[in-house]
């Protein structure tokens, strides 16, 4: 089965910049969200893309990612 990231990296241009969707997907809800935001930041660890805007809902690490972007670099 296919994830919403993993879709949305395959069809993605290299270099082009990526903003994880939320509205009209099951990432509208946040937790979801959050953890789709984590499997982008697990395919920044392994280089294939590099994250250029993440935002959380506080400072802390440990706070829901609200909002990610990256770019596809493979």
């Amino acid at each position: 089965m296919t994830t919403i990231v993993q879709r949305a990296f395959r069809e993605a241009t290299v270099g082009a910049i990526v903003e994880l969707p939320k509205s009209g997907t099951q990432l509208e809800n946040r937790y979801v969200f959050d953890s789709a935001a984590r499997e982008v930041k697990a395919m920044a660890e392994l280089g294939r893309v590099k994250i250029v805007d993440e935002r959380r809902e506080s400072q802390h690490d440990s706070a829901l990612i609200t909002q990610i972007s990256f770019i596809k670099m493979s």
